[in-house]
């Protein structure tokens, strides 16, 4: 869908670079400009204190992209970035704005040199206001100040963290649809745009609903534990040989005398503390020990057929293990083959970006790039002449 356009990618870490994974999927060619040393989530693992020599974090982020080494401290480093920028579709960074403008490489540098250039900032907290060129990371941005953590966790509890890249890459999903729809006001116009995506703003999305509520009436209930859950029916209940089971009710009362007959109890069908909606609430305690009674008597295979035969909307609790092997997983193709860096024609399993187009090459156009694998072939590509390019080398402008 993208082929044809160039992306330049001057970021790290993992929100910027998954939304270039993204355009790099769906066919754009995807330049990465690194700093000297590396994207710092080249050395996940080590962080974290293992011996892991492959790295499947940085490699679902940047496969299918050409990597390029430049120290962006120096002029001729900078110079570098405005000459990539300078005849590219996109521009797509997570440096902080006052980094930006200090190196000549912000919003309007860049479009004096590329006026149809579409320009995406991914930060942690947007562009404008006070904290604007505070550093983000989805933990503290997407997570924490949103009002998410708080808001998931039932009351009463400790915060926890969200898990690797969860909000980086919801954000990478608002900022891949930013850039596209920015890409065709620049087709129709010929004139680029700034897009803005921030870790911040995504999470407030991401739970807009409830944030909805609050702005509205000024309030919000907090999260409930299991055993309180206001609408019983949409719930966890334990198989007899230990399965979790998420159960959804539709709006209404529909499903009430069908979870009577999927937990063998159509006695209840008809008992007034729980025909309504309101007396279930009243009565919610009494729901749940009920359902979970009878979630008890049958083991997962034979509640999952009690549950569709009933038109109960319901999902098994699956460990991440379990989804690898889901043959939906691999139906829906949110399972992809990945292209292996070692060069011998082998692959991998790795997650797929997040839309598909039937009938389209929308998977991974390559195995992710060594450091600077391609510095070489993108300076040929801006028209230096070998002899300026190993000069470059020497002087570790570029690597």
């Amino acid at each position: 869908m993208l082929e044809g356009l160039k992306v330049i990618e001057y970021a790290t870490y993992m929100a910027a670079p998954g939304a270039g994974c993204i355009l790099s999927d769906w066919g754009a060619e995807v330049i990465k400009i690194e700093p000297p040393g590396g994207d710092p989530i080249r050395n996940f693992f080590r962080t974290i204190g293992t011996d892991y020599q492959d790295n499947p974090v940085f490699d679902f982020d940047n496969r299918g992209k050409k990597s390029i080494v430049v120290d962006t401290t120096t002029e001729e480093g900078q110079d570098i970035v405005r000459k990539l920028a300078s005849d590219a579709d996109v521009f797509l960074t997570n440096v902080r704005p006052g980094g930006l403008t200090r190196s000549g490489m912000d919003h309007e540098s860049l479009r004096s040199l590329n006026p149809k250039l579409v320009y995406c900032s991914l930060t942690g907290y947007g562009l404008e206001g006070p904290d604007a060129d505070r550093p983000g990371f989805d933990i503290a941005s997407f997570w924490s100040r949103t009002g998410v953590a708080r808001l998931t966790i039932p009351k009463g509890e400790d915060p926890y963290a969200l898990r690797t890249a969860f909000g980086d890459h919801t954000t990478s999903m608002s900022a891949a649809a930013g850039i596209c729809a920015a890409l065709v006001e620049a087709q129709r116009t010929g004139k680029g745009r700034l897009v803005e995506a921030s870790l911040f703003r995504t999470g407030l999305y991401a739970m807009g609903s409830d944030f909805a509520i609050q702005l509205f009436f000024g309030r919000i209930a907090s999260t409930k534990s299991r055993t309180e859950q206001i609408v019983p029916i949409s719930n966890f209940y334990q198989t007899k040989d230990g399965h979790w089971i998420c159960t959804v009710a539709r709006q209404g009362d529909v499903d009430w005398v069908p979870m009577c007959k999927v937990i063998d109890r159509e006695d209840l069908a008809e008992d007034p503390r729980f025909t309504t909606s309101k007396a279930r609430r009243q009565n919610m305690g009494e729901v749940i020990a009920l359902i979970d009674e009878g979630f008890a008597k049958y083991t997962k295979a034979e509640i999952s057929e009690r549950l569709d035969a009933n038109s109960i909307a319901w999902a098994p609790v699956q460990t991440l293990g379990e989804v690898a092997e889901d043959p939906q997983a691999f139906a829906s193709g949110a399972i992809v083959q990945t292209p292996s860096s070692k060069g011998d024609g082998s692959t991998y399993a790795s997650p797929a970006s997040p839309v598909r187009f039937p009938g389209a090459d929308d998977g991974p156009k390559g195995p992710s790039p060594r450091m600077g694998e391609h510095t070489r072939e993108v300076l040929a590509g801006l028209g230096m002449e070998e002899a300026r390019i190993d000069a470059l080398l020497k002087s570790s402008v570029v690597a």
